[in-house]
């Protein structure tokens, strides 16, 4: 009888051993072919409309008579106005030659700036803002 319990656990080992090599073969096949990506779906094609201007920049407006004596009279929008002062600046070298964020008011521009000899360019939006009507 010995001999009988030892052929039938050999068999039932024998048994496992295959059963797990299937599981394994099954775990592999599965791995090896992973079901196909979809493709990704593609929208349709956005129409760029054309980039309209901002009417607040446009708007024309009404220089002091300080800044009209640097830009002129008539009635600009505000980009202008900057342009336009900009423009004065680098005609008279009013900028300053270290620090070219800083510039220098000569006579006209010192009545613009509320009598400072000097500003940031940082402070010259705000400087015309109190300029313009």
């Amino acid at each position: 009888m010995a001999k009988k319990a030892k052929k039938a656990a050999k068999k039932a080992a024998k048994k496992v051993v295959k059963k797990a090599a299937k599981k394994a073969a099954k775990k592999v096949v599965k791995k090896a072919a992973p079901k196909a990506a979809k493709p990704a779906k593609k929208s349709a094609p956005k129409k760029k409309s054309a980039r309209k201007p901002n009417a607040a920049f446009m708007k024309a407006l009404t220089p002091s008579a300080t800044l009209a004596d640097v830009i002129g009279g008539s009635p600009v929008p505000r980009t202008q106005v900057i342009k336009k002062i900009w423009d004065y600046i680098k005609k008279n070298g009013l900028q300053d030659k270290t620090n070219k964020r800083m510039i220098n008011a000569d006579a006209k521009l010192k009545v613009l700036f509320d009598g400072k000899n000097q500003i940031s360019m940082f402070d010259l939006a705000k400087i015309v803002s109190k300029h313009v009507s």
